[in-house]
């Protein structure tokens, strides 16, 4: 509302037309010489000052003396609010049936109806300020606990934990004076100061330490919090954001042990996964699609930005730290460009390390062709000690990655299997190290290997050679393997969903059309379109801003990882082109 011309009723019209739900305005705006000074509480007929200086919020009750003004508009806003309501909470309208009045409506009926409205979502109340300014945040906190669903009301089969604690990490921070500060939902039982908690996704326990309300960037301590509030705890070093924590492994099994007998008696066939599934057990956050190099402007910040990264990787799943042991250089690789580029501003703005991020690159996977097999042999000699291997390989392709059971098979014939008995389990570790290091680089644009399999026929190793050049003999002769099978690149593959208003679906189509989308689906949401595709990374750069200008800003997109998908020459060739520079 801090906009010369912000305007109340295009806004409500636009919710209505967007959420194809009607809108039920619950404050006016009070505008002085074009400037928003003020607001008018409807509902307790109020009139609202904040000052920015002090943070705080000043109120006076609005009457027909004190503020002749205000007093008539509010009072029909009032009336009109009420009257709307009523068409969609029994219990109101039957109030003001017994009141004979809408005026005589109490204050308490009104929001108890806008809770009904909301919980049914019938309707949507509609507030205003200026976050910018910090004018009407403090209404719209108060509004979430007034209208919105309590934890309590949702959640049901979470009351399976009994007793006990259940809770989910849902943001990690790092605060320079406390250390890790770890923010929990909790959804059962109570989260005490100094407890011991389990978490159910790493399989371990974790002494916590000083138990906190969050209040913005300030911190209340208490003794304990119950369930349908929000909890802070220190002293945790493994739990990341999205483990369940409860009080121990064997409360976890109880739990779940409880859902699955529940189902049954509700005739519900689920096993074990399908309860991990429900608790968000075993959720992973999807394969970064960008990466780029990542170095301090000066060595001396060199451990300064490792610990930054450190700290950033844990507050965010999503974004993974590497590195590349050929060129020496870390590697960052997130979910998009903005993401990047943020996590470079809050390590220039948080860490105070200048680091120099490289030029961004999408994160294209390589495919072998065909099968090939292969031996090598490693002699030489390091000082007095001779290093001897002899190793022979089979690079197998598979149909898709998720058929892939483990990345070293062995061959089961007679001759081959007495020879892989043999063989100690340190040596067998370091061949397995040695093909990981080798399938991380492709033949031909140097990205990770995919849909592969890599088969161990025979092993000689001869005495005093060291684990390291075991290793370096796997990882070369899979890639002698790579370059004598050949490879296709596969490029990452978007899942988009598209909204917009029917007057500019055609552009908005035409649009995706070009940059080799596959549209799956044109169909009505709303009063708006929505399209659903399939559309390659490479063709998605920058979307948003041409997405916002072909609709004026009236379309709203989401898009995440779906796949990795084969590309044709063209493509292919414009894709090494952008790796390699030529």
């Amino acid at each position: 509302m801090d906009r010369g011309d912000a305007d109340i009723s295009m806004c409500c019209e636009s919710i209505e037309k967007k959420l194809d739900t009607p809108s039920l305005l619950i404050q006016l705006p009070v505008v002085e010489d074009g400037k928003f000074k003020a607001v008018i509480d409807i509902l307790n007929m109020e009139l609202m000052f904040y000052s920015t200086k002090e943070k705080a919020v000043n109120k006076a009750p609005i009457t027909k003396s004190s503020h002749p003004r205000y007093w008539n508009d509010a009072k029909l806003a009032r009336s009109a609010l009420i009257d709307k309501l009523t068409e969609y909470d029994d219990k109101l309208a039957e109030n003001v049936i017994k009141a004979n009045s809408l005026d005589n409506i109490n204050t308490s009926d009104i929001v108890e109806a806008l809770r009904n409205v909301t919980y049914k979502q019938a309707a949507v109340p509609v507030m205003l300020g200026s976050s910018y300014k910090n004018v009407g945040v403090q209404s719209v906190m108060d509004a979430a606990i007034l209208y919105l669903p309590s934890p309590n009301e949702r959640n049901k089969h979470y009351k399976a934990f009994g007793d006990h604690l259940c809770a989910r990490a849902f943001k990690v921070t790092h605060d320079k004076h406390k250390g890790p500060l770890v923010f929990f939902r909790i959804y059962n039982g109570t989260l005490n100061k100094g407890q011991k908690i389990y978490s159910i996704q790493q399989e371990c326990s974790e002494q916590a330490g000083k138990l906190y309300i969050a209040f913005a960037d300030d911190f209340e301590e208490v003794e304990s919090v119950k369930n349908g509030n929000i909890a802070v705890l220190t002293g945790l070093k493994k739990i990341m954001s999205g483990d369940i924590v409860t009080n121990s492994a064997t409360a976890s099994q109880r739990a779940k042990k409880s859902m699955l007998e529940h189902n049954k008696q509700k005739g519900r066939t689920q096993d074990e996964k399908d309860i991990d599934k429900l608790l968000g057990i075993g959720v992973t956050p999807p394969e970064p699609v960008f990466f780029c190099s990542i170095e301090p402007s000066s060595l001396s910040q060199q451990t300064a930005l490792e610990n930054a990264l450190y700290e950033l990787q844990r507050e965010d799943p999503s974004l993974r730290v590497t590195h590349d042991p050929e060129t020496g250089q870390t590697v960052l690789a997130g979910m998009g460009e903005l993401h990047l580029e943020i996590i470079r501003d809050r390590i220039l703005k948080e860490y105070k390390v200048d680091a120099d991020l490289g030029p961004l690159q999408i994160a294209y996977r390589e495919s072998p062709i065909s099968r090939a097999t292969d031996s090598f042999v490693l002699e030489t000699k390091i000082g007095t000690s001779k290093q001897f291997v002899n190793i022979r390989l089979s690079l197998i392709p598979l149909e898709n990655e998720s058929s892939k059971k483990d990345i070293l098979a062995f061959d089961k014939t007679p001759d081959a299997a007495s020879n892989i008995a043999a063989i100690f389990p340190k040596h067998m570790l370091a061949v397995k190290q040695g093909i990981e290091v080798g399938l991380a680089h492709g033949p031909k644009v140097g990205c990770q290997v995919v849909n592969a399999q890599i088969m161990l026929h025979h092993l000689e190793v001869g005495r005093g050679t060291s684990d390291t050049m075991i290793a370096a003999a796997a990882t070369q002769l899979v890639q002698k393997l790579l370059k004598d099978s050949g490879a296709n690149i596969l490029e990452p593959v978007m899942h988009l969903e598209i909204v917009v208003p029917e007057e500019v679906l055609t552009p908005v189509l035409a649009d995706i059309s070009r940059r080799r989308a596959a549209i799956s689906t044109v169909a009505l949401r709303g009063t708006g379109k929505l399209i659903v595709a399939k559309a390659p990374l490479a063709e998605l750069l920058g979307y948003s801003t041409m997405l916002r200008t072909i609709t004026s800003g009236t379309a709203t997109f989401t898009m995440e990882f779906s796949e990795y998908q084969m590309m044709s020459q063209d493509s292919e060739m414009n894709a090494i082109k952008s790796v390699r520079g030529f």
